[in-house]
């Protein structure tokens, strides 16, 4: 098992930036990919953003110019820089980490999630 819990949501205003940290424990040898998903009210969960293991990096094309992903993978940390934020990535903001005896049997585990409100 993978416990994640997230840190850093919160209200910002419009161009604003915000940070996020993820801090994973238990069985954190068996991560693989790590990243960020969010969910506005009424709609479906979307990928942030990806960091695998070895640092390759894979990011939303709606938010790929304004979010940076970081991994630590001896704290096993997953950081999100966002930066020019604006209204609509007003949304909660989740953890993932695929975990597993392999990269082609992984299993997913999800943080409690994080508010981010963008607003004046």
């Amino acid at each position: 098992q993978v416990h994640l819990v997230e840190s850093g949501g919160g209200l910002v205003p419009p161009g604003g930036s915000l940070d996020l940290s993820c801090q994973a424990s238990g069985n954190t040898f068996s991560i693989y990919d790590m990243g960020w998903f969010r969910q506005a009210p009424g709609k479906p969960r979307e990928k942030v953003a990806t960091i695998s293991g070895g640092g390759r990096k894979d990011y939303a094309k709606s938010m790929k110019d304004r979010v940076t992903i970081s991994r630590d993978n001896t704290k096993m940390t997953v950081s999100l820089r966002m930066s020019n934020l604006k209204p609509e990535d007003t949304a909660v903001y989740y953890c993932n980490a695929q975990y597993g005896p392999s990269p082609i049997a992984t299993k997913d585990s999800w943080g409690q999630g994080t508010q981010v409100t963008v607003s004046s």
